[in-house]
């Protein structure tokens, strides 16, 4: 995989940009952020040297090319609101996997719907992906929706697959192929 530390993917609202050092305090309100915590498999971060770690640890998985995670800004008034990440590539098998998630504040206007278009266009076009696939909550409604919308079907549940917030939960896969992206991008 090619390096993917200078994307910079454009929508009418958004900007999708590699996360930056200064952006830290925007990766720890994230991974506080009660609503974007309520399915993750991490505990929230505990202090700013959590989210200073990660935004290095993307950082140098984006230069070998390992793993893509965007801030989402909104372009009408430069804020981060959000992430989406593809990882898990396999350049063989030509798949990869895909992980998202918003502010709380920032729900229900459109903008993740907006932000996942064009990271799978991204994906199916210019790294020739075949396959993208999610592992989501059972009981996460909104991000089952999501996926629908952009055309993933449900392709089955994985019995204790997981653990949210200390308690092991089972987890729904979700597929998406390059074909049927065609059919509804």
């Amino acid at each position: 995989m090619p390096a993917f530390d200078h994307i910079r993917l454009t929508t009418s609202r958004l900007l999708l940009r590699p996360l930056y050092a200064v952006d830290a305090p925007f990766v720890l309100a994230l991974f506080t952020d009660v609503g974007f915590m309520e399915f993750g498999t991490t505990a929230p971060f505990a202090s700013i040297d959590e989210a200073d770690a990660l935004v290095e640890r993307d950082r140098k998985a984006m230069v070998v090319g390992e793993r893509i995670r965007l801030g989402i800004e909104r372009v009408a008034d430069g804020a981060l609101i959000g992430i989406c990440t593809l990882f898990d590539m396999d350049a063989q098998s030509r798949k990869a996997e895909i992980g998202y998630g918003l502010l709380t504040q920032a729900r229900g206007q459109g903008y993740m719907h907006e932000a996942l278009l064009a990271l799978l266009e991204y994906g199916f076009s210019e790294l020739g992906l075949n396959r993208v696939q999610a592992e989501i909550d059972p009981d996460n409604i909104d991000s089952a929706r999501s996926l629908q919308r952009l055309g993933f079907g449900k392709e089955g549940q994985l019995r204790e697959n997981g653990v949210v917030n200390g308690v092991v939960t089972d987890s729904v896969s979700y597929g998406l192929l390059r074909r049927d992206w065609k059919l509804t991008a």
